[in-house]
């Protein structure tokens, strides 16, 4: 059975995140069932957002839990396909975790099209972090010529 890496949260960080709080572990690679995709994790993000998702403190997004790996959105690309929808060697973004390999239902996943730009920008200016910028720059912002 082929092995995979991935991070968990190991405990709550009091303050600043160290070390400790996070576990490398190594599972088994799972197999996609009817409708979800294996999908081998390229590209990782690192936002602000997950220090907040590593508490248990109120919030707008459900925490990670103590054992679970560590949110965050990857690029990946499908391996193997349980979803008409995906086939092998399609690039996807997805909310899939600090891991090698994870399986995922084909709705919670999105398609690139890499001729348009290249994937990773899809944790990026294209992606969440680029979006909230955008909109909060025009939409709340209102950036008018020579702000």
């Amino acid at each position: 059975m082929e092995k995979a890496r991935r991070f968990v949260l190991a405990s709550r960080p009091a303050g600043e995140p160290k070390v400790s709080d996070l576990r490398l572990e190594e599972f088994a690679v799972p197999s996609p069932g009817e409708g979800e995709v294996l999908l081998r994790t390229l590209f990782l993000s690192l936002d602000p957002y997950m220090r907040g998702r590593m508490s248990d403190a109120r919030s707008y997004a459900k925490p990670t839990e103590v054992g679970e790996p560590m949110t965050g959105q990857v690029v990946g690309e499908v391996v193997e396909s349980g979803d008409p929808r995906f086939a092998p060697g399609d690039l996807v973004v997805g909310q899939l975790g600090w891991q090698d390999y994870a399986v995922a239902r084909g709705g919670t996943v999105r398609k690139l099209d890499s001729s348009l730009a290249p994937p990773q920008t899809a944790l990026h200016v294209l992606g969440a972090t680029g979006l909230t910028a955008y909109f909060g720059l025009f939409d709340v912002g209102k950036a008018n010529p020579g702000d």
